[in-house]
C-alpha cells in the first residue's frame, strides 16, 4: 500500500489478473478505472465494469462518438455484462506483453469474459513498425465468452457524434445488430448477434444466451457509407476472431523487439505499449494523451485537450522509444516533422500540430457537456498552440542530436531529409536571434512571458547540440557554427548568472522571481551542470523539500501563478525527474524507494494519468499520460543501469541498446 492506492505497477506487461470494480461517483468511474486500448490511430478507455465510454472514431483527433466519460447523462457508450440488476464484480488484465485487455465479469447470473481490441491496420505487413501503409480498420472489437453459464449477455448502449451534440439515428438490424448515422454522411456499425431494441430513453438494449464455453462478439465499428455499415454487419463471427488474435500477435512481436531488462523491466514495458498507443502511425506524430478535459482537479478549470503533438513531448517519447531500440518510431516521427514544419521559417514553429501537420488547433468549449464529475469547461482545441515556448527550440535539437548519435552508433543511416536538416539549422540560428526573450515556458502559463530558466537552458542545450552535429558531420550540417558556439557559452553564463539565486540556494523558476520549478532538474539531465555540482545539488534538495508531498513533485510552490486559477495534483513527470537526480547524484537507494513509491500509483493495469492527488493517490489529468510512461522508462533505466554498477550519463540511448542487443544474442534470444 503506497501513498493509499494498491500498487500494481507492471501488472500489464505480465498479465496478472487484478481485481475490483471501484464504484462509480454520480455515474463517474475513478480516472484510473479505465484501461486503454487501440490500433495506433485512435483509442478507446475500457471501465473494470465492462463499459467503453470513450472512443474517438475515425482518428484520435476526431469528435467523439462515445464520451460517457464526460458527461455520465448524455454522453454515449458501450457496455456488455452479464444480465441482473446488481453490479458484477471484476477482473482484469492485458494479454502478455500485449494492449489485448481481458475483463472477466461475475454477476448473479453467470460469469462473462471480454477479449477488447482496436486492430491494428489492415493492410501493414508489419504493423507497428513505422511505416505504416495501410487504411485501417477504425473498430473496437469485443469477443464476449461464457466462462462459466449459462448466462445472457446484456448490451446497453447509446451512440452519437460530435461529443454527444448530433444525436444518432439508429436503425435496428434484426439479428446482425444496428447502424447509425448523424443524418449527413458519418455512419456506425454495431455488430451484436442476439436480440437488439431501443428502449424508452433512446438506449440500445440487447441480449445474448450464451451456454458455458460458448461465444459471441459485438462490435463497434465506424464505416464511411451505409453500404460499408451493413457489410460489417454481414461478416461473420470468425473475422472477428481473426482480427482480435492477428492484433494481439502484433502487439507481442512488437514488445518483444523492446529492449528492456533488471527489475522493473514489466513496468517499462507496460509503459512503452502506452507510448505506442499513443503514436499516430499514418503520419507518425506522437499525442500527449487520447482525452480532452480530464480535470487537473475535481471540479477545477484545468481542462485541456491534449490529443495533438506537442513537439516537446514528442521528442521525449523518442528518447524513450530510443531507449527500447524502437527506430521505427523515430524515422516516422522526422520524416511527420519534415513535412509539417519544414516548410514554414523557423521560428514560425509552433509548440504543437495536429496528428496531420494541421497549424490551426483554435481552442473552443463545449457548453452542452457537464465535464467529468462537473470539471467545466470541456475543451476542444488548445489555445496553447499560439505561444512562444523557447525551449522548444532545443528540444527539437537535442533529439534529433541523439537520434544522429543512436542511429551512428548502431550503424545504421539516420533519416536526414535536406528539408530536415535546413530546418533545423534554422533553428540554430533562431536560436541565436532569441533567446534573450522571454517566453511562455514549459508549463504554457497564460500570463505574461517571463525569463524561464529552463527554456534559457534548452536554448542552451540546442545550440551545443547543434555545434556538435556539425563537428560530427559538418557537410551534412553545416552552418555559422562559430556564432553558434559563442551564443552557446554567452547563455551559459547568463543563466548562471540570472537563474542561480543566493539568496534562495537554488536555481529558480524565472530570473524575476525566487519560486522554485521542478523543471530545472532537467539541468542535469541534459548535460547543463552535473547533479553533483554543489549549486545544483542545493536545488535538487530544495525541491524535493519544498515542492515535495509524500513524496510526490508539484509543479508549483503557493507562490507561483500562471494565469489560471490554482488547483492541481503533483505532476507525475516530475517525481520521476527527481528519481533521474538522486540516481545521478548516487543516493540509489533514496531514488529506489522513491520510484517504487511512484509504481505504486499506477493503475492495477500499470497506467498513470497526468498528475495524481496527494491526498487520495488517485489519477488526475488526461489519461494515460505520455509524459509520465516516457519519464518512468527514463528513470527507470538509469536507475537499472545504476544497480547494476554502471554509469549512468545522460544520451546514453545508442551505447545501452547496442550493450542489450549483444547481451541477447549471447543468450541466443531474438535480437531487433
Amino acid at each position: 500500500m503506497v501513498g493509499g492506492v494498491t500498487g500494481g505497477a507492471g501488472t500489464g506487461g505480465t498479465g496478472v489478473e487484478t481485481g475490483g470494480s471501484p464504484p462509480s461517483v454520480r455515474g463517474y468511474r475513478p480516472i484510473a478505472d479505465y484501461a486503454l486500448i487501440g490500433d495506433a490511430q485512435s483509442a478507446a478507455l475500457v471501465a473494470s465494469d465492462g463499459g467503453i465510454d470513450w472512443l474517438c472514431l475515425p482518428h484520435i483527433d476526431s469528435p467523439a462518438v462515445l464520451c460517457r466519460l464526460l458527461d455520465a447523462r448524455i454522453g454515449g457508450f458501450v457496455a456488455v455484462r452479464p444480465a441482473g440488476d446488481d453490479p458484477p464484480t471484476s477482473r482484469r488484465r492485458y494479454l502478455p506483453n500485449s494492449n489485448v485487455l481481458e475483463t472477466t465479469l461475475t454477476g448473479a447470473g453467470g460469469e462473462l469474459r471480454l477479449t477488447d481490441a482496436m486492430p491494428v491496420a489492415a493492410d501493414d505487413p508489419t504493423p507497428l513498425d513505422g511505416a505504416w501503409s495501410g487504411r485501417g480498420r477504425h473498430r473496437v472489437v469485443r469477443l464476449v465468452e461464457a466462462t462459466a453459464g449459462p448466462v445472457t449477455a446484456a448490451l446497453a448502449a447509446r451512440l452519437g457524434f460530435d461529443f454527444a451534440a448530433t444525436p444518432a439515428r439508429v436503425e435496428p438490424v434484426p439479428g446482425w445488430g444496428a447502424i447509425a448515422s448523424d443524418g449527413d454522411g458519418r455512419w456506425l456499425a454495431l455488430f451484436w448477434p442476439g436480440d437488439l431494441w431501443i428502449d424508452s430513453a433512446g438506449e440500445i438494449r440487447g441480449t445474448v444466451r450464451l451456454a458455458a464455453g460458448e461465444r459471441a462478439a459485438c462490435v463497434l465499428a465506424h464505416a464511411a457509407s451505409e453500404a460499408e455499415a451493413r457489410e460489417l454487419l454481414a461478416s461473420g463471427f470468425d473475422r472477428w476472431v481473426a482480427e482480435v488474435a492477428a492484433t494481439d500477435a502484433a502487439w507481442r512481436a512488437w514488445a518483444d523487439r523492446c529492449l528492456v531488462a533488471g527489475p522493473y523491466a514489466d513496468a517499462m514495458l507496460r509503459s512503452a505499449l502506452v507510448l505506442k498507443l499513443l503514436t499516430f502511425e499514418p503520419t507518425g506524430a506522437l499525442v500527449a494523451a487520447p482525452t480532452t478535459s480530464l480535470p487537473e482537479t475535481i471540479g477545477g478549470v484545468r481542462n485541456w485537450d491534449y490529443r495533438y503533438c506537442w513537439l516537446r513531448d514528442a521528442t521525449f517519447t523518442l528518447y524513450a522509444f530510443l531507449l527500447l531500440g524502437d527506430r521505427g518510431a523515430a524515422r516516422a516521427f522526422w520524416a511527420w516533422v519534415t513535412r509539417s514544419c519544414a516548410g514554414n521559417a523557423p521560428d514560425a514553429l509552433q509548440i504543437m500540430y495536429g496528428v496531420h501537420g494541421e497549424r490551426d488547433l483554435d481552442e473552443r468549449t463545449l457548453d452542452h457537456l457537464a465535464g467529468y464529475r462537473d470539471s467545466r469547461p470541456v475543451r476542444v482545441g488548445n489555445g496553447a498552440h499560439g505561444q512562444r515556448q523557447l525551449d522548444v527550440f532545443g528540444e527539437l535539437l537535442d533529439a534529433y542530436w541523439l537520434y544522429d548519435r543512436f542511429c551512428h552508433e548502431c550503424e545504421v543511416a539516420p533519416m536526414a531529409a535536406p528539408e530536415l536538416l535546413a530546418l533545423l539549422r534554422g533553428v540554430a540560428d533562431t536560436i541565436v536571434e532569441v533567446w534573450r526573450e522571454p517566453d511562455q515556458g514549459i508549463w504554457e502559463a497564460r500570463n505574461e512571458p517571463r525569463h524561464y530558466v529552463y527554456s534559457k537552458v534548452m536554448c542552451w542545450v540546442g545550440l551545443d547540440r547543434a555545434v556538435k552535429l556539425a563537428e560530427r558531420g559538418p557537410a551534412r550540417f553545416d552552418g555559422d557554427v562559430g556564432r553558434w558556439a559563442t551564443e552557446r557559452d554567452a547563455i551559459r553564463a547568463d543563466v548562471l548568472t540570472h537563474g542561480y539565486k543566493p539568496a534562495v540556494g537554488a536555481f529558480t523558476m524565472a530570473y524575476d522571481g525566487e519560486e522554485l520549478d521542478p523543471a530545472v532538474l532537467r539541468l542535469p539531465l541534459v548535460g547543463f551542470l552535473p547533479a553533483a555540482d554543489p549549486r545544483m545539488r542545493a536545488t535538487i534538495e530544495l525541491i524535493r523539500d519544498r515542492l515535495g508531498s509524500d513524496g510526490l513533485v508539484r509543479r508549483y510552490e503557493a507562490v507561483a501563478d500562471d494565469g489560471l486559477p490554482p488547483g492541481e495534483g503533483a505532476f507525475a513527470i516530475c517525481t520521476f525527474w527527481l528519481v533521474d537526480c538522486l540516481t545521478a547524484l548516487g543516493e540509489i537507494d533514496e531514488a529506489r524507494a522513491l520510484f517504487e513509491r511512484m509504481l505504486g500509483y499506477a493503475s492495477d493495469l500499470g497506467l498513470f494519468g497526468e498528475e495524481i492527488d496527494p491526498a487520495t493517490g488517485t489519477a488526475l489529468g488526461n489519461y494515460p499520460q505520455a509524459f509520465t510512461h516516457l519519464a518512468l522508462i527514463d528513470a527507470g533505466v538509469d536507475l537499472t543501469e545504476a544497480l547494476a554498477g554502471r554509469p549512468t550519463t545522460a544520451g546514453n540511448a545508442a551505447h545501452r541498446a547496442v550493450e542489450v542487443r549483444r547481451a541477447r544474442a549471447d543468450r541466443g534470444d531474438p535480437v531487433p
